[in-house]
């Protein structure tokens, strides 16, 4: 019995992580790629697919439009911003329509309207789609879990010079690991950048510190220094394909549920 391919759109398919996400989904055997949006203004609108990332032509044409494309796809792969995720998320709740939102920088309100949405749709959101840095996350909450208090906690991430939003989503979600398995608040312990007179560290801060520059896909290193000798903890991406194809996984998996708001740890199985 043959199953039967996963419809996916790609929202924003004229972006970076877009053409790599079209990419990602043609290269799937399981899946069929049926729809693309791109900004009513962009140059690539109304072209087919293939002509955007460089595949085969698949007779798909690119669309400024959700909502006309919505009966032809079954799960939406949105990394674009903030603002238009929010909107797109709508959108699918609207229609029933299941999504995977690799989008960062979510401001309070949007969480509230992304836990409200996932009463009716099945959602996977997540700040990093690649089962490495996922495994990481589990890695640190075993040496947090192990190392206590006796450790300072320092996060430092890298990324290329357009990112707009920092520290990044995987980083922040890194420091959340930690605190939370050290029953800390991240939103009080957290240190973003020092200058000047700081004074001393104070024992259950958790650092951030952040690099922009070239082409960086992104780097994230945790660092639990003691008295004595230090653990790292290290992730580096070389290709956003890696990202990309998380994604396409997380999509097939969210078609298993009808409602709820989940993250790579529930694709992957680590939690």
């Amino acid at each position: 019995m043959t199953e039967t391919p996963t419809r996916i759109a790609v929202a924003g398919a004229a972006g970076r992580m877009g053409k790599m996400l079209l990419q990602a989904v043609q290269a799937d055997d399981r899946a069929r790629l049926t729809a693309a949006t791109v900004r009513p203004d962009s140059p690539l609108y109304g072209l087919d697919i293939g002509e955007v990332a460089g595949i085969p032509r698949a007779g798909v044409k690119t669309t400024g439009n959700l909502d006309s494309v919505m009966g032809d796809f079954d799960v939406l792969i949105d990394f674009t911003s903030p603002d238009l995720a929010a909107l797109h998320l709508q959108q699918c709740r609207d229609a029933g329509k299941r999504i995977v939102i690799g989008t960062t920088g979510f401001n309070p309100d949007q969480l509230k309207q992304m836990i409200a949405a996932s009463g009716d749709i099945a959602i996977v959101a997540a700040p990093n789609m690649s089962v490495g840095v996922n495994l990481c996350y589990r890695l640190l909450e075993i040496a947090a879990r192990t190392l206590g208090d006796d450790a300072d906690v320092e996060v430092l991430e890298a990324h290329h010079r357009h990112k707009k939003d920092a520290p990044s989503g995987t980083a922040l979600r890194m420091g959340e690991v930690v605190a939370r398995t050290l029953g800390r608040d991240l939103g009080k312990v957290a240190q973003h950048g020092r200058e000047g007179q700081t004074g001393e560290r104070q024992r259950e801060d958790i650092g951030f510190q952040v690099i922009r520059g070239g082409d960086i896909v992104g780097e994230h290193t945790v660092y639990f220094c003691m008295d004595g000798e230090r653990v790292e903890i290290t992730h580096k991406a070389s290709s956003r394909m890696t990202f990309a194809t998380g994604a396409v996984r997380a999509a097939h998996w969210v078609m298993t549920r009808e409602s709820g708001l989940f993250d790579m740890q529930d694709v992957l199985d680590l939690h």
